[in-house]
């Protein structure tokens, strides 16, 4: 792959603020033309990691390349050439469709020929056409969405950051607004989302997941799938779910219970052999079960597997650092 290839190249980039790390040491290659999902938990770094790359950050240690351009150093370089959404709504809400389109359109320099027919492209795009004059204020969730993104793109950026673009909206606007980002894709724009919504994560061309300010795996959705999941999944149809998982809390070999709709699912090294345990601890506990069975290990799966053992092994770490630093320090004599 060559460098004219990539859209960015993050590597060891940290961002510290009074002695708390935000980004820790974050390796991230973006290609051109694909959608890139940065998934992690609210407070996991995505937002801190996004204004590195945009230069509205300065990082504490590593480098940020994007489009070809050091971030760091010419910051000012990159603006044209890249559009953002942020995670909270940054457009007027007491301005119309239209006036909002117009002051972002001359922010960015356009002519009014371009700013015209910019204008015109957009609104029928995200099918606006027809509520140019609403008040922004008056738009539902979907509908605001759909205007941010097109205030970011009027500029036909190469490279588009989204913040958590659909949190809060319901899922048909949310299937729409993944539809624009695949029609912008496929007009070779590179985008940048993040997102805790597993069903838009499996959307994503290629996806990082982060916890902590840390990188806990990375690759396309098949490939995470595949060679990030230690073991299996059993699905459980069950009554009482939330009681279930207490009582199979209790089978230590369980690596995770956790809930998925209205059934549990449990992960383990060999989920073959729990099968008939689950069934007798549930059945012990009066608990009625339906079916219980192994099943291809789905995305949310993964992640909350990777989490999970992630928080563990920072706990070990950090009781073997006490238990250290209790040996270490000098003994008070009597």
């Amino acid at each position: 792959m060559t460098k004219r290839d990539v859209a960015i190249v993050a590597q060891g980039l940290t961002k510290r603020f009074d002695g708390f790390t935000a980004v820790d040491n974050v390796d991230v290659e973006v290609r051109r033309g694909e959608i890139f999902g940065f998934l992690g938990p609210n407070g996991a770094g995505k937002t801190t990691t996004i204004r590195m790359m945009l230069g509205l950050l300065t990082p504490t240690a590593g480098s940020v390349e994007v489009l070809g351009v050091p971030v760091a150093q010419r910051p000012r370089e990159i603006r044209p050439h890249v559009g953002y959404m942020a995670q909270s709504f940054s457009l007027y809400d007491d301005l119309t469709v239209l006036q909002n389109l117009r002051f972002y359109g001359r922010s960015y320099g356009l002519s009014r020929a371009e700013l015209r027919e910019r204008i015109r492209e957009a609104l029928r795009r995200t099918d606006l056409e027809g509520r140019e004059d609403v008040p922004t204020r008056a738009l539902s969730g979907g509908w605001r969405q759909r205007l941010a993104l097109n205030a970011a793109i009027l500029h036909r950026p190469e490279l588009v950051f989204l913040d958590e673009p659909t949190a809060g909206v319901d899922p048909t606007s949310r299937r729409a607004f993944w539809d624009l980002l695949y029609g912008l894709v496929s007009e070779g724009v590179t985008v940048f989302v993040t997102t805790h919504y597993m069903d838009e994560a499996e959307h994503c061309h290629r996806l990082a997941f982060i916890q902590r300010g840390r990188i806990i795996a990375q690759g396309s959705p098949a490939r995470i799938k595949q060679e990030e999941m230690q073991g299996g999944v059993l699905e459980i149809d069950c009554d009482e779910p939330n009681r279930a998982r207490t009582v199979l809390a209790e089978i230590e070999e369980l690596d995770e219970v956790t809930h998925y709709g209205a059934k549990l699912h449990a992960v383990a090294k060999a989920p073959e052999d729990f099968e008939a345990r689950i069934i007798h601890a549930l059945e012990e506990a009066g608990l009625v079960v339906h079916a219980v069975e192994a099943i291809n290990p789905s995305l949310e799966d993964v992640f909350i597997t990777k989490m999970a053992r992630t928080r563990d092994k920072t706990a070990r770490r950090s009781e073997e650092t006490d238990v250290r630093d209790a040996k270490s320090a000098p003994q008070n004599q009597e």
